[in-house]
């Protein structure tokens, strides 16, 4: 088993173009901006209702979203940022993952989470329990979704990358060790020793190499100093909120030439 998690990966930029408050066009034509600029990944989220702003305003379902991105672009990986493993059964979960997959040509990756947002539970009809129920019910979902993409016909066109966000240390963190290729949070740059040394615990348990788990952070907000401080700690994978119709694309393209420079 690797002691370190491997760092000899580029450096990515994903945008999470949020699926609130702008009609589809705006979020279509954000898309395809951001793929013709060069960014590695759009994302969106998986809520039923604006996270900000007026509670009540326009918001549009992630997967269904995916979907059309995935006929609509042409290079960009999409996901969801991140997907919760509650809204929806685990078979029918991988066979979506699948499907989206199939559309892209390969270019689906599967964030996925335990959820956390009350109001999409209590809206929806979906039991909102405690963080330890939700994070139980992710854990037993993702061996029910792996075992299906190994059975489904046709099966996923490439192996999918598993995101799981999140940082708590005694369940999260061991599910990432498990299960993820990529571990999304939003720590800052002091707290990552800790949380890698967490996982390598983990991974330790399960016989797991920790150099096959990418370090995923989050971009909006810091600077380019924060950014420096976390590509040391390992991060290669650094995503960017997307607020349409207001977004300002200088910031993006600031941040892809940040990105050349660190892969040279």
């Amino acid at each position: 088993m690797s002691a370190s998690f491997a760092v000899d990966r580029p450096v990515r930029i994903g945008v999470q173009i949020e699926p609130q408050h702008a009609t589809y066009a705006q979020q279509r034509e954000a898309v395809q901006r951001a793929e013709d600029m060069g960014a590695d990944i759009a994302f969106n989220w998986d809520h039923f209702f604006p996270l900000s702003g007026d509670p009540d305003g326009l918001h549009f379902e992630s997967w269904t979203e995916l979907a059309a991105w995935a006929e609509q672009t042409e290079r960009i990986e999409l996901g969801p940022l991140v997907n919760c493993s509650g809204y929806r059964n685990a078979n029918l979960q991988a066979d979506m993952a699948r499907t989206i997959d199939h559309i892209s040509g390969g270019r689906f990756l599967f964030g996925t989470g335990a959820g956390w947002f009350q109001r999409d539970y209590d809206e929806y009809g979906y039991e909102f329990g405690t963080p330890g129920f939700r994070l139980d019910g992710l854990a037993r979902d993702l061996v029910v979704i792996k075992d299906r993409w190994a059975r489904l016909n046709p099966p996923p066109v490439r192996r999918i990358p598993i995101l799981i966000g999140g940082k708590g240390e005694r369940k999260t963190l061991r599910i990432v060790a498990e299960h993820a290729d990529v571990w999304h949070s939003f720590v800052p740059p002091e707290e990552l020793p800790h949380k890698l040394d967490t996982i390598r615990g983990h991974a330790d348990a399960v016989g797991r190499d920790v150099g096959e788990i990418e370090i995923s952070n989050e971009l909006k907000r810091r600077d380019e100093s924060t950014a420096d401080a976390l590509y040391a700690g390992g991060v290669r994978l650094f995503t960017l909120g997307v607020t349409i119709p207001t977004f300002d694309w200088d910031v993006l393209r600031r941040w892809l030439a940040w990105r050349d420079g660190k892969n040279g």
